[in-house]
C-alpha cells in the first residue's frame, strides 16, 4: 500500500484505502479486504463504527481499529459526521497510507466515500465488500435484474414517491424510522398488507419475518442491521405524471384531438390565468387554518373541488412543457428536476450546514440565493409589473423586508392609512386627480403592510371579500325573484332593505 498513484512521491502524502467489512461477521469478509486491513499498522487503521459484527470478530483476532463513533455522538447533524470523518482521514493520510473500514460495501450507501473521492481523487483506493443488499436479495429469493428490477432505498431519507415493484428499505435502525416507512407505505398499501423484516442477516441469530404493515413500528424491535422488504403496487405521483404527459402528447399527435393540436403557448395563456384563479377560489373556500384543524369545519366538497382545480392547473403546466419539448427547448422532466434542484439550493438550512433562527431568516437567505442565481443587480428585478396591484405591492414589501426594512408597526400603518384617507375625503372634489390617486395609493399600500403584519395576503383577502359580496348580491336577487321582481325594477329603498336581510 505504499505505491503512489498521484505523482506525490516523496511528499509524504498517502492514500486512503476504503475497505468493505461486509454485512455481518468476519466470515463474510473478502480476502482482499482482510489483506488491505493487515497492510497498515494499527494506528493507521480506522473504522467508521465499531458497532459492526466483523469489527468484534477481527478484534478477537488481535486486529485493532480507531473508530469514529465519538463523532456520531458529538456532531449536531448527520451530514457533519461524514464531513468530519473525511477531514480526519485526509489529514491522517498526509503522513502516509491509511485504511478505513466501512460496513457492507464502499460502493453502496456510503456517503463518506463520495466526500473522500472529491478531496483525494486518485489518492483514494476502494476494496470491495459484500453488501447487505446482496445478502438480502439472496435470502428473499429476489433477482434485482429480473422483470422491472428491484430497488433499494434509505429508510432515513425516503423518496417522496416510492418506486413501484420490489423495494428494499435499508437503515431501519429505530422505531421512528419504521414509523416513517409505515406512513409512506400506507399511501400505497392497506394496513393489513404483509411486509418482510430482515434482521441481522449473516449472523447466527438472523431472522426473516413477515408482519402486517400497520404493526411494523409496534412489534419489530429494530437495530442497525434491520431492513424492510415490500412489493409496492403501481401508483404514486411519478406514475401519475407520466400518464398525464403521455395523454397530452397523444392528444397533440396526429390522429389526436384537432383542438389540442392547434394550441400554442399564447393561445393557452389565458387558460393558465383562469385555472390559477380557479385554484385560488377553491383555496378560499377552505378555513383559514387549513390544513391544520381549526374552529371552522371544512365545507363539504371543498377539498374535492381543490383537487379538481389543481388537476386543471397541472394540465396547463404539462401542455406548456409539451410545447417546449416539441420546440426542442426542454421537457416536463427538466421542469420537475429543475424545481427540485432549485428548492434544494434555496434550503441550505435543510440540505447544507447553514443555521437559521426562524422563518424570517429563511426568506432573507432565499432572496440572497435567488439574486445570486439570477445575476440580478437589484432585489426588485424579479418582481413582475404585470402582477395584480395588491399582490405587486405585497411582493415589493417582502423583497424590501428581506433587506431588513420594517416599515413601522401596525399602529403606525393604520395611522398612515387613516391620515391619507381622511385627507382624500376632506379634499372632496378639490383635490386634483393626480393628488387623489397618490393619496389613495399611499392608503392602499399601508393597508397591504397591515395585511403582511397580520400574515394575510391582501390580494387573496380582497378576492375573498369580492366572492362573499357576489354571493350576498345573488341572495338579494333571489329575494327579489321570490317577490316576482328584479332588483333593477325595485326602488332603491326596497333594494337596501333586502340587502340588509341578506346580512
Amino acid at each position: 500500500m505504499t505505491e503512489r498513484r498521484d505523482g506525490a512521491e516523496g511528499s509524504g502524502a498517502g492514500r486512503v484505502v476504503v475497505v468493505g467489512l461486509g454485512p455481518a461477521g468476519a466470515d463474510l469478509l473478502l480476502p482482499a479486504a482482510r489483506a488491505a486491513l493487515g497492510a497498515v499498522p494499527p494506528e493507521r487503521r480506522f473504522v467508521r463504527t465499531a458497532r459492526h459484527p466483523a469489527v468484534a470478530d477481527l478484534a478477537a483476532e488481535g486486529m485493532e481499529f480507531e473508530s469514529f463513533d465519538a463523532v456520531y455522538e458529538s456532531a449536531g447533524e448527520a451530514g457533519q459526521v461524514y464531513e468530519t470523518i473525511a477531514d480526519r482521514l485526509v489529514a491522517a493520510a498526509d503522513g502516509g497510507d491509511v485504511c478505513f473500514a466501512v460496513p457492507g460495501s464502499p460502493a453502496v450507501g456510503e456517503r463518506s466515500v463520495a466526500l473522500l473521492r472529491a478531496r483525494l481523487g486518485k489518492r483514494l483506493g476502494l476494496v470491495p465488500g459484500l453488501s447487505f443488499v446482496d445478502l438480502a436479495w439472496l435470502r428473499l429469493g429476489v433477482d434485482p435484474l429480473a422483470g422491472n428490477g428491484a430497488r433499494a432505498v434509505d429508510g432515513k431519507a425516503l423518496p417522496a414517491a416510492l418506486p413501484a415493484g420490489a423495494v428494499l428499505v435499508s437503515h431501519c435502525h429505530s422505531k421512528l424510522v419504521l414509523s416513517d416507512v409505515k406512513l409512506a407505505l400506507l399511501e400505497r398499501l392497506p394496513g393489513e398488507a404483509p411486509v418482510t423484516v430482515l434482521a441481522r442477516l449473516g449472523l447466527p441469530d438472523e431472522a426473516v419475518t413477515t408482519v402486517p404493515l400497520e404493526d411494523l413500528d409496534r412489534v419489530v424491535e429494530p437495530d442497525h442491521l434491520t431492513s424492510v422488504f415490500v412489493d409496492v403496487p403501481p401508483g404514486g405521483p411519478g406514475e401519475a405524471w407520466e400518464r398525464l404527459v403521455a395523454l397530452i402528447e397523444r392528444l397533440r399527435a396526429p390522429g389526436g384531438c384537432p383542438w389540442d393540436a392547434e394550441q400554442t403557448h399564447h393561445s393557452l395563456a389565458r387558460h393558465l390565468i383562469e385555472e390559477s384563479y380557479e385554484v385560488i377560489e377553491a383555496i378560499e373556500a377552505l378555513p383559514a387554518s387549513a390544513p391544520a384543524p381549526g374552529p371552522e369545519p371544512v365545507p363539504e366538497g371543498a377539498y374535492e373541488h381543490l383537487e379538481e382545480e389543481l388537476g386543471d392547473l397541472a394540465c396547463q403546466v404539462v401542455f406548456h412543457a409539451t410545447f417546449a419539448r416539441e420546440a426542442g427547448a426542454f421537457t416536463v422532466t427538466d421542469v420537475l428536476a429543475g424545481i427540485h434542484d432549485k428548492l434544494v439550493r434555496r434550503h441550505p438550512h435543510v440540505f447544507a450546514d447553514v443555521a437559521v433562527s426562524g422563518a424570517d431568516e429563511v426568506v432573507a437567505n432565499w432572496e440572497v440565493i435567488k439574486r445570486e442565481e439570477k445575476g440580478r443587480s437589484s432585489l426588485m428585478d424579479g418582481v413582475s409589473k404585470h402582477l395584480p396591484s395588491l399582490l405587486y405591492a405585497h411582493k415589493l414589501y417582502r423583497k424590501a423586508a428581506s433587506a431588513g426594512l420594517t416599515f413601522g408597526t401596525a399602529d403606525e400603518a393604520l395611522g398612515h392609512a387613516t391620515s391619507e384617507l381622511t385627507a382624500l375625503a376632506s379634499a372632496g372634489g378639490g383635490a386634483g386627480p393626480a393628488e387623489a390617486e397618490r393619496r389613495l395609493g399611499e392608503a392602499l399600500a399601508a393597508v397591504v403592510h397591515l395585511a403582511r403584519l397580520a400574515g394575510v395576503d391582501g390580494e387573496s383577502a380582497l378576492r375573498g371579500w369580492a366572492g362573499r359580496f357576489k354571493e350576498r348580491f345573488q341572495s338579494l336577487e333571489a329575494l327579489a325573484a321570490d317577490q316576482g321582481q328584479t332588483v333593477e325594477s325595485m326602488p332603491p329603498s326596497t333594494v337596501a332593505t333586502l340587502w340588509e336581510q341578506t346580512a
